[in-house]
């Protein structure tokens, strides 16, 4: 989670930079409740289960693509396939620390740039089921290429512009992002990561119907190679500006833009990820995204559909564990037997398929919703993105266990002895950042968290607000009681108390019918949190997100069950496999759910917080006695982001037009 971190030297920044450093919590709260999207115009399968009312009619029968759909998807998807097997040589750019520009040329030519563009500019016209099948394709050929397609459509250029861009910048920059201009998302600064009140980046208007920008973007993820970004920066307000966070679009080769370096990481080492400067940049008027102070909605939007292509890639790395965890334990032997036979190695080979089966689960229905659009996803769309980065993570890591020392052993050295070359720990050392982009794990409790008690704060906001005065919190009161008298009574019983209830999933029907018991608790609980804490529930952070994960357990099986049944209708043969693993996965989930339930208030939280607060306080730095830390001396924990002297953009890597 990305915490205000203690800056050990300030440097020169300039003043308006220390003067939003200095943001209140109170602010920063009130920046980020403006950006969120408060409206509910469709309905939504996981907030609704939040609240306690399961909805499998919102789910169920699985949702499927139009038959043209899928046939162009299809076809798409064999023809990146095939290139993907003949052109791209994931060592190779595991070696070099770079993706070759006749492997981006080919993607291009093949449309992978546009894959979710409309056809009518230049696009392939596909929605999110088959970009995130294509995402899991190029993710397992090589993870930085799956990063350098993901950045650029899912949060590049294409999808603000798709959705918030008006007819000029749609016929302006979506056939060029479809071509191959590959595009970036800076938002991300130096000293700025998940508190957007602090922005330090500006775009002052000139009073010539044009900005100037300045300022420094951090992990810009493509800076280095883009021809095209999105840049969020903050308009002062003035006279005939209303000012605000603003999404511009930007020509990455225009005067006054340095990429100051490429940033290299513990996996991805093909991403070309970067610091990009901003001094004194000149942005037409006509390149602001929405209008004037919207830019942190439109992020917060693009992301709803965006975070889904990072559940993609996860879904592919955990198949590919499967399958090589798969081979190996059947393949070595020890004590006279497959080490798959051995119960601890059988229990993790049975953990590994469920995972991998119930994030497949979790990311197809998520994305059939999103293109379905009968549905809000938001909340699905973080469920998927948390719950599939955590759970993939665990996948690799134990296959990293199953194949023992070779699983710490890289492909090359593998193959240098004469084995086969399986690179299972670059495939972990990929997978981590997952749990960080695009919103850490602990930012997506508090984002989903957020949604999950919306009801009781509109409802009974004003009595735990502490500036509002006691007519106030008496009207507050009165509203409060007349929902909870409607809301609570139901909680009490449902169906999913009935033997009988959800027979159309035959043997599934004990696990749906669990979800339903156990949303209904959730619910009560959630209540019991808000009576308890009221206005100090939002400073419980291991409630919230024990919450949050009950939820997520709760989707999950909900999801392997639709979709179990939906391929014992297609096909019995596969669908009975299915359905048995639906329910080894249903009857693994309901025991973490249970342990969740328990922990809600039984747990450490207090007291581990109170630790942590004497650790930060030096309390017990005798406890760090005995160790060598070489990073002393090094540099400030936070670089200084004050303009510094211009250098030459970096556009060697710049897309160039196909066939050039």
């Amino acid at each position: 989670m990305a915490a205000p971190t203690q800056v050990k030297h300030e440097g020169a920044q300039n003043a308006q930079g220390a003067q939003r450093a200095h943001v209140t919590e109170k602010e920063a709260r009130q920046v980020a409740e403006a950006a969120r999207q408060t409206e509910w115009e469709l309905p939504s399968f996981a907030k609704e289960l939040y609240l306690g009312r399961f909805r499998p009619d919102l789910i169920a029968p699985h949702p499927r693509p139009e038959p043209e759909i899928e046939a162009r998807g299809r076809d798409y998807l064999a023809r990146l396939e095939a290139f993907l097997r003949d052109h791209v040589d994931g060592r190779q750019i595991e070696r070099d620390a770079r993706i070759p520009d006749d492997v981006v040329r080919g993607l291009a030519q093949i449309g992978t740039f546009g894959i979710k563009i409309p056809r009518e500019y230049g696009g392939l016209g596909l929605g999110q089921v088959h970009y995130n099948r294509a995402l899991m394709l190029i993710g397992t050929a090589n993870a930085s290429l799956g990063a350098l397609i993901s950045a650029h459509q899912s949060i590049g250029v294409p999808e603000p512009v798709k959705q918030f861009g008006n007819a000029d910048q749609k016929r302006a920059f979506l056939p060029r992002c479809a071509a191959g201009a590959i595009s970036a998302f800076l938002l991300t600064e130096p000293d700025v990561g998940s508190d957007p009140a602090r922005l330090h980046t500006t775009a002052t208007p000139t009073g010539n119907g044009d900005y100037l920008l300045d300022g420094v973007k951090l992990w810009s993820t493509n800076g280095v190679v883009a021809e095209l970004l999105v840049v969020m920066a903050r308009v002062p307000a003035s006279e005939g500006h209303r000012g605000g966070i603003t999404a511009f679009v930007v020509e990455a080769d225009s005067p006054g833009i340095t990429v100051e370096r490429r940033n290299a990481f513990m996996g991805l080492r093909g991403l070309e990820n970067g610091v990009t400067r901003f001094d004194q940049v000149r942005v037409p008027a006509a390149n602001v995204l929405g209008r004037e102070g919207m830019g942190l909605k439109i992020a917060l939007t693009t992301l709803n559909t965006g975070r889904l292509s990072i559940p993609a890639m996860c879904v592919g790395a955990s198949k590919w564990s499967l399958k090589i965890g798969r081979e190996w334990a059947r393949e070595r032997v020890q004590w006279g037997r497959p080490v798959g036979r051995h119960a601890a190695v059988a229990h993790k080979i049975a953990f590994m398929a469920t995972a991998a089966y119930a994030q497949e689960a979790v990311v197809e229905l998520a994305s059939h919703l999103a293109d379905a659009g009968r549905t809000d996803i938001r909340i699905e769309a973080a469920l998927a993105k948390m719950f599939t980065s955590e759970l993939a993570w665990q996948v690799a890591d134990e296959l990293v266990q199953v194949r023992g020392g070779r699983g710490y052993e890289t492909a090359d050295s593998l193959e240098a002895r004469g084995e086969r070359a399986v690179p299972v720990e670059q495939v972990l050392r990929d997978l981590r950042i997952n749990r960080i982009f695009e919103g850490s794990t602990e930012i997506m409790h508090l984002l989903i968290a957020r949604e999950a008690v919306d009801a009781h704060l509109v409802v009974a906001g004003d009595i735990i607000d502490p500036e509002v005065d006691l007519a106030g919190k008496a009207r507050a009161a009165a509203k409060a009681g007349a929902f909870y008298a409607t809301w609570l009574p139901p909680l009490l019983t449902g169906p999913g108390q009935l033997p009988t209830a959800y027979p159309e999933y035959g043997p599934l029907a004990t696990h749906m019918r669990f979800v339903e018991r156990s949303s209904r608790r959730l619910a009560r609980s959630t209540f019991y949190g808000m009576a308890r804490w009221q206005g100090r529930l939002e400073h419980q952070q291991g409630f919230l997100g024990r919450v949050v994960d009950i939820g997520a357990e709760l989707f999950a099986i909900s999801a392997v069950c639709v979709r179990a049944q939906m391929q014992l209708q297609d096909d019995p043969r596969v669908g009975a496999a299915a359905v048995k693993l639906a329910g080894a996965w249903a009857r693994q989930s309901r025991l973490r759910v249970e342990r969740l339930f328990d922990a809600l208030w039984t747990n450490t939280d207090a007291a581990d917080e109170q630790l942590a607060a004497e650790v930060l306080d030096g309390e017990y730095t005798w406890a760090e006695a005995g160790v060598i830390d070489a990073s002393e001396g090094t540099g400030p924990w936070i670089a200084d982001a004050s303009p510094g002297p211009a250098q030459a953009p970096d556009v060697s890597r710049r897309m160039m037009p196909p066939g050039a």
